[in-house]
């Protein structure tokens, strides 16, 4: 079954919420919520990230997410809040869609990085 990649972006922004700037600060402050960038490591060098974000590209990200994983990231857990987001919102929709087959239920997608930069959310970038 072939369903396409604008297929897979729709499916992906309906099983997968939108979360704003500012609830996903509060979910960050409040609830401990986990926020992921997962583009792409030459897109994180040239712009940073969301402050306290950890960065697992796309390709690698059910590897980082299953416990069962040998590279398991302990920041992934699945009674914790995940937030994504990328350049623009598509790979963070699809991302989400992965995380819930893995069985993780609290997903949301955070959508594209500027965003964030424009309503005034801090940025770090990692040093070189």
């Amino acid at each position: 079954m072939n369903q396409g990649v604008k297929n897979l972006l729709a499916a992906a922004e309906v099983a997968v919420p939108r979360i704003s700037q500012e609830a996903a600060r509060r979910q960050v402050a409040e609830f401990d919520a986990l926020i992921v960038d997962v583009r792409e490591a030459e897109e994180l060098a040239q712009s940073g990230k969301i402050a306290g974000a950890i960065h697992v590209a796309r390709g690698l990200l059910e590897f980082r997410a299953d416990p069962e994983s040998p590279m398991h990231h302990p920041a992934f857990r699945r009674d914790r809040t995940v937030i994504l987001y990328c350049a623009a919102g598509g790979r963070s929709a699809l991302a989400g869609m992965a995380l819930q087959a893995l069985g993780y239920s609290s997903v949301f997608n955070l959508g594209a990085l500027q965003s964030w930069i424009d309503s005034g959310g801090a940025v770090e970038h990692e040093a070189r």
